[in-house]
């Protein structure tokens, strides 16, 4: 499987999709995501131009759900994870686990 390095957004993005799973996760709901668990503030068209980079790369898929009346008749934009996408954050959690490795007692000090 080819390599697909992600930048720190594009892995918030990801997890916050993965976490809300298909059917819940739009750019609106992977906003709020973000928000709620790191207190990010995060632009919507920052999550646009995010997941649009992130489907050309293959790592996930999109959709257009019914038409809402609250919306005023227009369809949310649902986001899933394909395989590549998974496999992408699992790779990402590897790195970020070894970079991590050995440095609790540095950070413990300052």
């Amino acid at each position: 499987m080819s390599t697909h390095r992600l930048g720190e957004f594009e892995l918030l993005v990801l997890l916050a999709a993965l976490r809300l799973g298909e059917g819940k996760a739009y750019a609106v709901s992977i906003v709020d995501e973000i928000h709620r668990r790191t207190g990010r503030d995060v632009q919507r068209a920052s999550v646009y131009v995010t997941l649009q980079r992130l489907e050309k790369k293959g790592l996930v898929s999109t959709r257009l759900g019914d038409p809402l009346p609250e919306r005023g008749g227009k369809a949310r934009r649902y986001v899933r994870l394909e395989p590549v996408g998974l496999w992408a954050v699992r790779e990402s959690r590897s790195a970020l686990r070894s970079m991590w490795g050995g440095l609790a007692p540095v950070l413990e000090e300052t």
